[in-house]
């Protein structure tokens, strides 16, 4: 079967990156068409928390499908020195993956775009200002501008050349609580900072369920498998039912990873957009999608890695300060969450309010990263 149809954008993957720039696209006017290997609603591998900058660029788009929403903190320290923080307004939104992407879908969907699901991508190709994408089954779609957003390790990262210096294997767990547990989790989520260097730990609460995991570098897999078995013995969760076991690995671009090669751009996962140090990804999905979409709607893809690049880039390299510093005195970092600055620092972070690249440079902060990156 041959077929071939002009679009002005297709974008490849279904996530909170695709369907970000495809209701970007469509809404500026373009013939925008999105083309999904699996079909939703699917379940991801996700914590499933939203930073402000997460809510605000998708509260733009959905009504946001919150589980719960975040007031208390409990941090520890590979299980021990204990603290909670508390206030008034979230930290955090909590959802559920299958319900955010499905909302964003149907944004998508009413601004114009088209859903081609279980679209499974072969082969990319550039020719004559134009890239034609080559479908499983035969088929063919040609396209002005593609944004590639099917994830680090997906055809269009490849196409583009992406590369990453940094890869994390992430393992996670849904837990069915009863009631009892639900509500003593209930506006809360708890920090686990772990024993393997730049490791740590979550419970995240989401009405009926717990999302519980760790995150560390990748190489250490059965040392990150015992953590998550440690972890949730210690927490008293080893009794209930595991509703979804599953891992993924995270993936940071490099400052020279390429953000488009010719008429094919990347967001979101595919770009290895996403800050290093808590690996939090949604944020930079949304908005580098939206970007994308902008740019590839009104022709411009050098507009695109210019706009990344001023705007998530420098968050990117605060991260990686973060983390450096981080990983070498894990107990100097948590010490210093604990106190009213620092936590201060933390939940401004959290809600947007103070963006990574703008807590560093403060002179507080940078001349602290500076000292624990050089001890």
């Amino acid at each position: 079967m041959q077929e071939r149809a002009e679009w002005d954008v297709a974008v490849i993957g279904a996530g909170p990156a695709g369907l970000a720039a495809a209701s970007a696209a469509a809404a500026a006017g373009a013939r925008t068409i999105v083309l999904e290997r699996a079909e939703h609603p699917r379940y991801k591998t996700c914590g499933g928390g939203l930073i402000g900058a997460s809510v605000a660029a998708a509260s733009g788009l959905i009504a946001v499908p919150a589980r719960d929403e975040i007031r208390a903190v409990t941090v520890t320290l590979r299980g021990g020195q204990e603290f909670t923080r508390s206030d008034r307004a979230p930290f955090l939104a909590m959802v559920v993956r299958e319900e955010f992407d499905a909302a964003l879908l149907k944004r998508a969907q009413e601004n114009g775009a088209e859903i081609r699901q279980r679209a499974q991508v072969r082969a990319i190709d550039q020719a004559d200002g134009h890239v034609t994408v080559r479908l499983a089954d035969g088929s063919q779609v040609a396209a002005r501008t593609v944004v590639g957003a099917d994830g680090s390790s997906g055809i269009t990262a490849r196409a583009v050349g992406a590369e990453f210096d940094q890869v994390d294997l992430g393992l996670e767990l849904e837990i069915a609580v009863p009631d009892a547990v639900a509500r003593q989790w209930a506006g809360r989520i708890l920090l686990d900072w772990g024993v393997i260097p730049a490791s740590y730990g979550w419970v995240f609460p989401k009405g009926d369920r717990l999302t519980v995991g760790v995150i560390a570098a990748r190489g250490q897999g059965e040392a990150t498998k015992a953590y998550l078995r440690e972890f949730v013995a210690r927490l008293g969760l080893a009794g209930f039912e595991v509703v979804q076991d599953s891992g993924h690995l995270t993936r940071c671009r490099s400052d020279r990873s390429p953000l488009r090669k010719g008429r094919v751009l990347l967001a979101g996962d595919a770009a290895g957009l996403l800050e290093p140090w808590t690996r939090e990804g949604i944020s930079f999905a949304l908005r580098s999608g939206a970007l994308a979409g902008q740019y590839a709607a009104s022709d411009d893809p050098d507009g695109y890695v210019n706009a990344v690049g001023v705007t998530l880039v420098p968050d990117m390299h605060a991260g990686r300060a973060a983390l450096s510093a981080f990983t070498r005195h894990t107990g100097t970092f948590h010490r210093g969450l604990s106190t009213g600055k620092g936590w201060r620092a933390f939940t401004r972070m959290c809600r947007s309010e103070l963006s990574p690249a703008e807590l560093v440079a403060k002179p507080a902060a940078r001349l602290s990263l500076a000292v624990l990156n050089r001890l």
